[in-house]
C-alpha cells in the first residue's frame, strides 16, 4: 500500500524543494506585500489536519499499510545493522521532538507556534513509528532504551546537544535554524536514500519513510521561510548561527563516516540479497544503491546534504560553514 494519493505524485519524491506558502518564494522570506499572517496560514493546524491525518496519512498504520510486514531478516549481521541504523532514526527524532516542542514558547507569535505545535506531532510520530520498527526488528520494549544506549552514535547526540543548547536558551531564530533547516535538512536526504534502496526489498519501510519525507518537507520550507525574514531583521545573529550550523555539521559528517564503516559486513550481505531477488538497479542520486560500496554511498550522501545546505542557507541569507578536521 502506498500513501495516500491526494497530494500528487512529486510532493513526496522527485522535488527537491520545500513547500512555500502562499505568494512566496521558497526561502526568500515574505514577498513585498504579503502579510505574515497569509503566509502563516500555509501553516496552520487546519493545513496540517488536511495534508496529514486526512491526506497521506490516511489509512496508514505506523506509517504503512496495515497488511505490511518486516520482512524476516535470518542473517545476525544485516539485523543488528538496521537495528544500529533505526536506532540512529530514533535518536534524531528524539532530538526533533525535544526542539520543536521547546521552540513553542520561545516563537515570537501565535500562529507560528500553533506550527510548531504541529511540528511537535510529527516529531512524536516519528519517534513513534521507528521505536515499533525496532520493535518489528525483534527489540525487546524492556530493552529499548538500552539498546539506543548501545548503538547511539556519540556524534549524534553531540549534534542534538548544539541544538538543543540554543532552544534551551529560547534562542528562536538560531533553533529554528538548527531544527528546520541543518537536522530536518539532513534527515529528509537520509531518507530520501533510505526510502529508495528499501523501495523493492522493504516496502513497508519505505512507505514509513514516505510520509516522514513529506512531513520534513513542510518542516523545512517552514523554516526557510519563516526565518528568512528574521535574518535580515537580526543580522548580527549570523556569525553565531554560522558558528553554530559549523559545529552542527562536523558531527553530522562524522557521523556519517563511522556509520558506514560500521556496515561494511552488512553492505556485503545486502547486496547479495539485492542480487537473489533480482533488483537490477535503485539509483539515488546518480548511484545504483543495489550495487554500491560503502564509500560510494557515504560520498553521494555527504554530497548531497552539503549541496542541500549552502542552497537553504542562502535562502537565508546565511553562507554554508565547511567544518574543520573532518
Amino acid at each position: 500500500m502506498a500513501l495516500n494519493k491526494s497530494l500528487g505524485p512529486d510532493y513526496v519524491k522527485g522535488i527537491r524543494v520545500a513547500e512555500p506558502g502562499p505568494g512566496v518564494k521558497s526561502g526568500t522570506g515574505l514577498n513585498k506585500g504579503t502579510l505574515m499572517s497569509d503566509f502563516l496560514n500555509a501553516y496552520s493546524i487546519q493545513r496540517w489536519l488536511e495534508l496529514c491525518p486526512q491526506g497521506y496519512l490516511e489509512d496508514t498504520v505506523y506509517g504503512h499499510g496495515a497488511d505490511e510486514q518486516e520482512p524476516l531478516i535470518e542473517d545476525e549481521v544485516l539485523r543488528e545493522a538496521e537495528i544500529r541504523t533505526t536506532v540512529q532514526l530514533v535518536v534524531g527524532e528524539r532530538a526533533a521532538l525535544a526542539a520543536s516542542s521547546g521552540l513553542v514558547n520561545a516563537a515570537p507569535d501565535y500562529p507560528s507556534k500553533r506550527f510548531l505545535a504541529t511540528q511537535t506531532l510529527d516529531e512524536a510520530r516519528h519517534v513513534e513509528i521507528f521505536t515499533q520498527r525496532l520493535y518489528d526488528l525483534g527489540v525487546k520494549k524492556d530493552d529499548l532504551e538500552s539498546t539506543i544506549d548501545q548503538f547511539a552514535n556519540p556524534h549524534l547526540v553531540k549534534f542534538a546537544e548544539v541544538l538543543l543548547e540554543k532552544v534551551d536558551n529560547k534562542d528562536f531564530v538560531a533553533g529554528v535554524v538548527g531544527q528546520n533547516i541543518v537536522l530536518e535538512g539532513m534527515a529528509f536526504t537520509v531518507f530520501e536514500m533510505l526510502e529508495a534502496g528499501n523501495r523493492q526489498l522493504n516496502p513497508k519501510f519505505a512507505h514509513t519513510l514516505e510520509g516522514t519525507i513529506a512531513d520534513e518537507r513542510r518542516h523545512v520550507g517552514f523554516g526557510e521561510n519563516r526565518i528568512g525574514s528574521l535574518i535580515r531583521q537580526y543580522p548580527e545573529k549570523k556569525p553565531e548561527i554560522e558558528r553554530m550550523q559549523q559545529e552542527m555539521s562536523y558531527h553530522m559528517l562524522n557521523t556519517f563516516s563511522s556509520a558506514f564503516e560500521e556496515s561494511e559486513e552488512a553492505r556485503a550481505v545486502e547486496k547479495e540479497l539485492a542480487q537473489e531477488a533480482g533488483v537490477e538497479s535503485a539509483e539515488w542520486q546518480g548511484v545504483d544503491l543495489a550495487s554500491a560500496d560503502t564509500s560510494e554511498l557515504e560520498g553521494a550522501l555527504e554530497n548531497t546534504v552539503i549541496n542541500e545546505f549552502k542552497t537553504r542557507l542562502a535562502r537565508i541569507g546565511l553562507e554554508y560553514q565547511a567544518p574543520q578536521g573532518v
